[in-house]
C-alpha cells in the first residue's frame, strides 16, 4: 500500500511539473507571437533577439546585397545593348526596372532596421560583372554565341542574390523581423523569375542555334 501510495505521490509531481513546463511555454509563445507583430515603428534588430555579432553579419550582408544590386542596375543596360535577340535585350531591359525596385526595398529595409541605407563593396559581384565584360569583348558582335555567354554570366550573378536573399529572408524570419522578410522575400521571388527567363531563353533557341553558328 505504502509503495502506491509513493507513486501516485510522484505521478502528481510529475504533473504540476509538467503543467509548468507547458506554463512556460505558453509564456515563452506569447512573448514570440509579439516579437512577430511588432510595428515597423519598433522594428530594431537588436530587439529581435539577434545578439551584436549576428546583427553585424545580416546588416553587413544587406549592404553587401545593395551594392549589388546598384552596380549591377549599372550593368544590365550595357549588356541589354551588347546582346544580340531582342528576346534576350527585351529581358535584361525588364530586369533593369526590377533591379531598381528592389534597390527600392532594400532602402526600406535599412529604413525598418533603423540604419542608414550604404553599400558595402561586394568582390563576388564585382567578379561576376568583370567575367560579363570580358565575354561580351570576346565573342562576337551579333552572334547567338555571345548571348550564351551573356545568359551564363547573368544567370550566375542571378544564383549569387538567390543565396543572399534565401539566406537572409530566413535570418529575418528566425527573428520576427516579418516586415523585413516580407521585403527582401519579393526580391528573391524576382530573381528566382528572372533566372527561369534565362534558362527559357536559352533553352527554346538560343543555345542550339548558337551550336549551329559554324555552319552557316
Amino acid at each position: 500500500m505504502e509503495k502506491k501510495k509513493t507513486t501516485r505521490s510522484a505521478s502528481s509531481s510529475n504533473g504540476r511539473s509538467g503543467q509548468t513546463t507547458a506554463s512556460k511555454a505558453q509564456q515563452n509563445g506569447k512573448s514570440n507571437s509579439r516579437k512577430s507583430t511588432r510595428s515597423q515603428s519598433d522594428s530594431d534588430v537588436a530587439e529581435a533577439g539577434m545578439d551584436e555579432m549576428l546583427e553585424k553579419l545580416f546588416v553587413d550582408q544587406i549592404k553587401d546585397i545593395y551594392y549589388a544590386e546598384k552596380l549591377l542596375s549599372k550593368a544590365l543596360p550595357k549588356l541589354a545593348k551588347a546582346a544580340t535577340t531582342e528576346e534576350l535585350k527585351q529581358a535584361l531591359t525588364d530586369h533593369k526596372t526590377e533591379t531598381d525596385g528592389q534597390i527600392e526595398r532594400l532602402e526600406e529595409v535599412f529604413e525598418l532596421l533603423g540604419k542608414k541605407a550604404q553599400a558595402k563593396k561586394c568582390e563576388a559581384m564585382d567578379g561576376l560583372k568583370k567575367e560579363a565584360d570580358s565575354i561580351v569583348e570576346e565573342t562576337e558582335a551579333g552572334s547567338l554565341t555571345r548571348d550564351v555567354g551573356i545568359i551564363m554570366a547573368c544567370q550566375k550573378v542571378e544564383h549569387y542574390e538567390i543565396a543572399s536573399y534565401g539566406c537572409l529572408t530566413k535570418l529575418a524570419r528566425t527573428f520576427g523581423m516579418e516586415d523585413v522578410a516580407s521585403l527582401l522575400h519579393q526580391n528573391l521571388e524576382e530573381e528566382k523569375a528572372a533566372d527561369e527567363l534565362l534558362t527559357s531563353i536559352a533553352e527554346d533557341h538560343v543555345n542550339y542555334e548558337a551550336g549551329m553558328e559554324s555552319e552557316d
